[in-house]
Formats: structure tokens, sequence, C-alpha cells
């Protein structure tokens, strides 16, 4: 009797249990855990392709390599700019298994040859080289220097529609095919490619082939795009793979840089964090500042801060000439100086701009040009200064030397002088009318021409270029020349010219030249603004306003996805080009170069502490 009750009461125990349990179950079905969100809503599968969710895939492998494969041969697929997920299964194979086949394989080939022989047949050079290798390899693995393994690679492609996919899948071919790489779509097998491609370590297609060691070296899978040197300086953090970006840029056929930006991106924070960086490798800095950005930066390095303004002491003489060691820049330092005059001149006395229809207009007539080139030269003759380099050591005139001389010669030479006399006695007299009474050897020289008026900041910018232009030939060393706001200089065709010119003839006097603009539309729209950009190794794309990206993309050649990050970048990230390579950067400063180079106390520059890689700051 007891025993029937407690079979009783088990069963009704197992009864209630059972209850619960579904309970729970049914409980469970309507909770959402992290594996519901991470698991697409549904999946198809299809002979070509399946769809996880919105997005079609489509898994290809590799089943053709050819018979000598180069370094880095996969590195074009993994840096190339699509959705992939790229799988690679290597299967060691024991040594003396591979050479019992292969010694069967070489006596098959020595025979098949011996027969061919026998029978008079032409050789086969395929049978020549399948021997030549197979011995090599034999050699290789017997003394240890090769493994043998066994290789599988497959890759799957995402996108949004069919015929998206069927684009990635072209690009994918034709890189393989100028390799002599062959691949084929896994067809009625993209469940088993899909599986052999994410991250689960199960090779469902099995599809391998033989390599040895140096073979499977060549496919090494790290190799995205990077700009690591031996020397230089540190840009940034590569944000491809978290590497850093150390670069020296005298290393390039040039060294000039452009910098292009919209205001508050950063520009000027990277620049003077490279200014900082380079001085301690051992180069000068020279820099034009229209804006005082770079006077803290200045005072904390020891260096020379020249302010330009008609009420400062600082004189700066266009007249000036370099003392040129190469005997062929000698004989043509005057006649040079000469025509860097004549484009000042054109500009001090009303400009060369570009008139409707996109034709030039000269500010100066041509009865006046060449009235300026004889007034030129006599006023170099009048102090001793002819094209005979021995008599360049003489003191230089000036601009009111120049001023006498066409006030008493004929034609044009009197109402030129009238335009010009504002520059020697007039509102604008002093600065630039006097011998030059400064000296810029120091390892940084700033010259602020922020106190000078906007009339007059193109062209003083124009006669500081020159005056550096000539102590840099005078005295060659590794110098960074900065130009600040270059916009300035491109509105004037002579001073945009002038720019250019020191762009092509930097690299002869170990000068490199940083040209920083915020106005990229008109920069890049003139004719010398493309040809600075052509004539710079080196690029820096911070982040642009919507109209600039589209004229960007054109000169930078820049694929889809980059025009879309260049107008969305944070503050302190861009693209850098590099030669051929160019990379998406994070530009980082330690604490205290951070300190150093801010000028703005409520600046949105990246500090150390928000570096995605722990805070590193500088080497």
């Amino acid at each position: 009797m007891a025993k029937k009750k407690l079979d009783a009461v088990d069963i009704a125990a197992q009864q209630r249990a059972r209850e619960q349990a579904e309970v729970e179950q049914a409980f469970l079905t309507g909770v959402r855990t992290l594996r519901d969100f991470i698991a697409p809503s549904s999946i198809e599968l299809h002979s070509d392709h399946f769809r996880l969710g919105s997005k079609y895939g489509r898994t290809m492998y590799v089943y053709g390599y050819p018979r000598q494969i180069y370094t880095g041969w996969l590195s074009s697929i993994i840096n190339i700019d699509e959705v992939l997920d790229i799988s690679m299964f290597i299967y060691p194979v024991d040594t003396q298994i591979v050479l019992n086949n292969l010694r069967k394989k070489v006596t098959q080939l020595e025979a098949t040859m011996n027969i061919n022989m026998e029978k008079g047949k032409v050789r086969d050079p395929g049978l020549e080289a399948a021997l030549q290798d197979a011995e090599e390899l034999r050699d290789q693995l017997q003394i240890g220097a090769e493994k043998f393994f066994r290789y599988g690679l497959y890759i799957t492609l995402y996108a949004d529609s069919l015929d998206e996919l069927n684009f990635i899948q072209h690009k994918i071919e034709t890189i393989f095919g100028q390799q002599l790489v062959f691949s084929k779509v896994a067809s009625s097998q993209q469940e088993q490619g899909l599986n052999s491609s994410i991250p689960q370590l199960t090779d469902e297609l099995q599809i391998r082939r033989n390599m040895n060691t140096g073979a499977i070296s060549t496919s090494f899978p790290f190799t995205s795009a990077d700009l690591t040197d031996n020397k230089g300086v540190l840009y940034g953090i590569n944000m491809h793979n978290n590497g850093l970006v150390i670069f020296d840029r005298f290393s390039l056929e040039n060294a000039n840089m452009v910098v292009f930006a919209k205001s508050g991106a950063g520009k000027s924070f990277t620049v003077k964090l490279e200014a900082l960086r380079s001085m301690m490798v051992g180069a000068d800095i020279v820099i034009i500042d229209p804006e005082n950005e770079y006077q803290k930066l200045c005072d904390a390095v020891g260096g020379s801060y020249i302010r330009l303004s008609l009420s400062s002491d600082t004189r700066i003489n266009p007249f000036d000439l370099p003392r040129v060691i190469d005997t062929d820049e000698a004989d043509d330092a005057l006649r040079a100086n000469l025509v860097t005059l004549h484009g000042l001149l054109r500009q001090m006395l009303g400009g060369a701009g570009t008139g409707a229809g996109g034709q030039v207009v000269a500010g100066l007539s041509p009865a006046e040009e060449a009235d300026i080139d004889q007034a030129l030269i006599d006023t170099y003759a009048r102090v001793g200064i002819t094209s005979d380099p021995l008599t360049h050591n003489s003191t230089p005139p000036t601009i009111s030397d120049l001023y006498d001389t066409l006030l008493h010669m004929g034609g044009t030479g009197p109402s030129l002088a009238q335009r010009l006399r504002k520059f020697t006695s007039g509102t604008f007299a002093g600065i630039f009318s006097q011998q030059s009474n400064i000296d810029i050897n120091n390892n940084m020289v700033v010259f602020n021409i922020r106190d000078l008026e906007d009339e007059l900041r193109p062209t003083a910018m124009y006669i500081v270029l020159n005056h550096i232009w000539n102590i840099t030939r005078t005295d060659q060393r590794k110098r960074m020349l900065i130009v600040d706001e270059a916009w300035q200089l491109m509105k004037y065709d002579d001073s945009a010219n002038f720019l250019f010119s020191l762009a092509k003839r930097a690299r002869k006097y170990q000068l490199g030249l940083t040209t920083i603009t915020q106005d990229v539309e008109d920069f890049v729209g003139s004719k010398m603004g493309r040809a600075i950009v052509s004539n710079s190794s080196m690029q820096l794309l911070l982040k642009q306003s919507a109209s600039a990206v589209d004229v960007l993309a054109q000169v930078f050649k820049l694929t889809d996805e980059e025009q879309k990050r260049l107008a969305n970048f944070p503050v302190g990230q861009g693209l850098f080009f590099a030669g051929q390579n160019h990379v998406h950067i994070q530009i980082q400063a330690s604490d205290t170069e951070y300190n150093l180079i801010n000028t703005n106390p409520v600046s949105q520059q990246i500090k150390p502490s928000d570096s995605p890689v722990g805070g590193y700051g500088a080497v």
C-alpha cells in the first residue's frame, strides 16, 4: 500500500517537473539573447550564391597556380576595398612520404624522357621543367631546408545585390588572372564554402594544392597597406592595422608635401607635430605663418620668431642675391633674380589675374614690362652688380634705388615710379625698401605676417619666399619650408608660378616644401596648384567639405569608400599618401607634444589618451 502511494507521488512530481520545463522553455523562446542579435534573420542557399538576411554572398576557391609565385601576390586581394572573408588551410605532410612519392615521380619522368629519345621524338620542355622542379624539391626536402604542405585558399565575397556581387567577383578574378592564379565559384557547395570561410576552423570544401614552405610563405596574409620605414619620423597610427606610420620624406623622389583640410580639421596641428619631430632628426624648419599659430612652438624650441609689420624694425630686401657656390648657378643668379623681381613688381603694381573666359589679364603693358626690365638692369649696374658672379658680393640696391632709376628714365618710367612710390616713401614704405637685417641661421625660423595689411600680405609672402630661397641656395642643408594658407599666393599668377618653381627645384637643395591650404577648390582648380600637387611626393587629406571631396576624388583617384570617409573623418584622421601608397592615418601626439603644439584652449585635437592603441605618443 505504501509502495503504491510512493509511485503516485513520483508520477505527480515528474508531471510537475515536465510542466515547469515546458513553461521555462516557452519563456526562453521569447527572450532575446546575444546570439539572436548576431545571427542573420534568414539564410538562403543557391547553387552559385547564398543570402544572409539582406546580404548576398559567394564563395570562390583557388585551384591553379603558376610555376613560380612571388612574395606579396595575395596583398592586392587583401587590401582591395571590398568586403571579403579569406580563409587559408595549411596541412603539414610527412617529409618521408613526399620523398617516396617524388622518387616514383622522378623515375616516371626519366623513363618517359628515355622512351621519347629512343623513339627519336623532339624534346618535351614540359617534362624537363617538371623533372628539374622535382629534383630541386627532393634536394631541399632531404636537407631539411623545405617542408611540404597541402594548401587550401577560399574567398567569400559579400554585396548588397547580385549585380554588385558579380562585379566584385570579376574584380577578384581579374586580379588573380594577372598573376596566372586561377579561381572558380564553389558551384553547388555554397553552404560548405560559407562554413569553410567563417572562423570555426572547418575545411568542408577540401580543395587543396601541394606546396612547399617557400611557396606558402609568399601568401603571407598580414600584408595590409603599411608605410613604416627604417628611418624617419612618426606621422601617426595606421588605422588599417594599428601599425605605425614612420616615414622619411627626404627618402622619396622629392621631399615636398601638400596638406588639404577644412578649417578646424587639424592641419596646422599635424604640420607642427611633423616639424617638431623632424627637428629631432636634424632638419631645420622655416615657416611662413599668416595667423600667429606657430609662436608657442617656436619659443619652446628656442627658434627665431620674426614679426613682419609696417611698424616693426625687421627689413627684407627683395634685391638680395644668393651667394651660390655652383658655377652654373652663379652665372644665372642675377638673371634668375631679375625674373623673380619682374613677378614681384607685377604683383605690387597691379598684379596679373584671370579675366572672364579664363584668359590671363596682365597688370603691366608690354612697354611697361620692357621699361621695368631695363630699369632693373640699370639699378643693379649703378651699384656695380652685373652678370659677372664676382660682382655679386657688392651691397645690393633697394626698391628706393629702382624708384630713382624709373623716375629719371624716359618712356613709362616716371608713371611706374609714381605707382611704386607707396612702397618707397608712402604707406607701405620701410619694410621692403631697405637693406635686409635678418638672419635665419637657427633650427626654427618663423616669419609672422599676420599684422600686415591684407593688400600687402601676398606680396610679403612672395618676398619672404624669395629671401628663404636665396638663403637655401647659399647654405645647403636639410630644411623644411612650411607655407601656411598657400591659397593667398595662388590668387596671383606670378606668385603661383614662383611657388611651383620652388616645388620643382627644392630637391636639388635638400629642401622639402610643405604647402597647407583650406581653400581646396581654388588651389586644385588652378593649373599651378595641380602642378604643385603632382610635384609633391607626400599628400595628407584631412576632413574636407562636401564640395571639396568631389574635386579631390578626381585629382587623387579616390575610391567611393575613401570619398565617404573624407567628408566624415573626425579631427586628427585622414588619408596619408606617400609615393604610390596611401593609408588611413590617425595623427597622434604625446602629452608633452600636445601641450607645446596646441594653441586652442577648446581644441578637439586627438589627445594621447584617445589613441586606439593604448595611448601611444611620440618616439
